[in-house]
């Protein structure tokens, strides 16, 4: 099932699930590069402190997205589509995050599969076309 919510309800998501998440971004092969990362709720969107790898990919293509996986059985994961903009920092590269989605996920079956674009129960927090 998908449901547009408020962007509030993002920044509750995140806030919830606590300062740790998976930073996914893609190297120049076209590989997936997953690192796990410290992602705290900045003034201008979510700040994720990343190494020199995630920076380098990130600044080649910024479309990078964020995971916080379940924290139990029936809860869902938040997925966070962003583009990434790396600010250089004194503990390494930060980038700051502007989503453009993000859903919550769970692999049950949506409660009304004609509403649901996936056969998953998902919820749909944001979505903003990307620029």
């Amino acid at each position: 099932m998908t449901i547009s919510v408020a962007m509030g309800n993002l920044e509750s998501a995140v806030r919830e699930r606590g300062p740790v998440a998976y930073v996914l971004t893609v190297s120049e092969l076209g590989a997936p590069h997953v690192v796990r990362a410290e992602v705290l709720i900045g003034e201008s969107g979510l700040v994720a402190t990343v190494g020199e790898n995630s920076a380098q990919n990130a600044l080649q293509r910024p479309r990078v997205s964020l995971l916080y996986p379940c924290r139990s059985a029936d809860d869902y994961s938040l997925i966070i589509d962003a583009i990434a903009t790396v600010v250089p920092d004194v503990a390494g590269r930060q980038l700051l995050l502007t989503a453009t989605r993000a859903v919550l996920h769970r692999p049950a079956p949506a409660p009304e599969p004609t509403a649901s674009p996936c056969s998953s129960d998902c919820v749909e927090l944001v979505f903003r076309p990307p620029h």
